[in-house]
């Protein structure tokens, strides 16, 4: 998967409630701003699908199409021509968690696909994950 974009933050939560707000992709809107809704059909496990409405685009079905619960998960968006994919890492050190998301696109497409929606991803990745990051944290507290 060619990465063409990335952010990456370091928390002191646990990296079971990052998954846990992962794996609520309901709430996803409330962190990801460059998404309207997200319904994934049954549960988050490896191989299920769904769909997602990004703001202002056409609905995307994707499938999950990797899930290490704790250590890793990856979304895949089957675009026309393409996959776009979406790689969360977690990771932990004596400093705390580190959380990682690094974004790709292949496919006989992807070169346009990169250009549509290259410059929107890479603005909106950082933010989004520092929103996460703290909705966690919001939500421990709680």
């Amino acid at each position: 998967m060619p990465v063409f974009a990335s952010a990456a933050i370091d928390s002191s939560a646990a990296p079971a409630a990052f998954f846990a707000r992962w794996a609520d992709m309901a709430t996803w809107p409330e962190w990801n701003l460059d998404t309207e809704w997200v319904r994934l059909d049954g549960e988050f496990t490896e191989g299920a699908t769904g769909i997602l409405k990004p703001k202002g685009g056409p609905k995307v079905r994707f499938i999950i199409e990797r899930l290490e619960p704790g250590r890793r998960f990856t979304d895949v968006s089957l675009l026309f021509g393409a996959r776009l994919t979406f790689d969360h890492r977690v990771s932990t050190d004596a400093r705390g968690t580190h959380v990682a998301v690094e974004v790709g696109l292949d496919g006989p497409l992807a070169f346009f696909w990169r250009r549509i929606l290259g410059r929107g991803i890479r603005a909106s990745m950082q933010p989004d994950l520092d929103r996460l990051g703290a909705a966690v944290l919001e939500s421990q507290a709680a």
